[in-house]
C-alpha cells in the first residue's frame, strides 16, 4: 500500500520565464498539510509569478505541480479551483461596481449546494464581522483592508483545500496588517492548507510555520519560520536589524 503524501503541494523544478527573460528558475517547495508555508522576497524575486504558474495563469517551460499528489501543471484555472486550489490574487481584483454581498457570492460560482454555501457565508462573516454592516454597499465604497477582507472571503467562498495568498497585506494599514495575519493563521487552523506569499517579511514569518526564501527567481534559504526569524542574514537582508 502506497503512503498518501504529506504535502498539501508540491512544486518540482519549475522554470518561468517571460518571452525570454527568466522569471523563476528550476524552483522546488513543498507545501505541508496542516499550517501556513510563506515565501519571502523582494520586488522582482519571483513570487507572483510562481504564484501564477500554480494557479495555470501562466504557462511553465518545465516542471511539474502536484496537488494532494495528483498532477496538475496542465490542469485548467477553473478546473483547479474545482480541485480546491483557490488564489486571493495581488491587488484584490473585486469588482467595485458590484456589492459586497455579490463579490462574496461569486466566490461559490461553481458550487450548487446553497445549504453549504449559506453556511461559508457565515463563516466569512464571522471571519470578517466588519463585512456584516456593509453587504450592501458596493466595493469601491469600502477602505483597503476592508476590500482586503473580502477577496480573502471571495476566496473562503469556493471552499477551498489550499489556498494562495499573493501579497495580502500590501499597502495596509498596521493595524489592518495585524488582523489579516491573525485570520490568516485562524484559516490554517480550521484545516485549510495556505501558502502566503509576501513581502513583509516580519509578519510572514511571524505567523508561518515554514519559509522559503526568493531572491531573483532563486530559492536561496529554506526552513522553519522561527529559525529564519533569528538568522543573523535574515534580519539584516529582510527585517531591517
Amino acid at each position: 500500500m502506497i503512503n498518501p503524501s504529506p504535502y498539501a503541494l508540491e512544486v518540482r523544478n519549475l522554470v518561468v520565464s517571460y518571452g525570454i527573460v527568466p522569471a523563476v528558475k528550476n524552483i522546488s517547495f513543498v507545501l505541508s498539510k496542516g499550517g501556513v508555508t510563506t515565501i519571502v522576497g523582494s520586488n522582482g524575486a519571483g513570487k507572483s509569478t510562481t504564484m501564477k504558474a500554480l494557479t495555470g495563469l501562466l504557462t511553465p517551460q518545465s516542471g511539474q505541480v502536484l496537488l494532494f499528489d495528483r498532477d496538475i501543471t496542465n490542469m485548467a484555472s477553473d478546473e483547479r479551483v474545482r480541485s480546491g486550489l483557490v488564489l486571493v490574487p495581488e491587488g484584490r481584483r473585486l469588482f467595485k461596481a458590484m456589492t459586497v454581498a455579490d463579490n462574496l457570492e461569486l466566490g461559490a460560482y461553481q458550487r450548487t449546494n446553497k445549504f453549504e454555501i449559506a453556511r461559508d457565508l457565515e463563516k466569512v462573516l464571522h471571519y470578517f464581522p466588519a463585512l456584516k454592516e456593509k453587504l450592501s454597499a458596493k466595493a469601491s465604497t469600502l477602505s483597503g483592508g476592508q476590500q482586503q477582507m473580502v477577496a480573502v472571503g471571495r476566496a473562503l467562498m469556493a471552499n477551498p483545500k489550499v489556498l494562495l495568498l499573493d501579497e495580502p497585506t500590501i499597502g495596509l494599514a498596521p493595524a489592518i496588517v495585524d488582523t489579516i495575519a491573525q485570520i490568516i493563521r485562524a484559516i490554517a487552523n480550521q484545516g485549510v492548507d495556505v501558502l502566503l506569499v509576501e513581502q513583509n517579511a516580519e509578519i510572514a514569518l511571524e505567523i508561518s510555520d515554514y519559509a522559503y526564501i526568493f531572491e531573483r527567481g532563486e530559492l536561496v534559504m529554506n526552513g522553519r519560520a522561527k529559525d529564519l526569524m533569528s538568522s543573523q542574514e535574515v534580519q539584516r537582508a529582510y527585517l531591517g536589524i
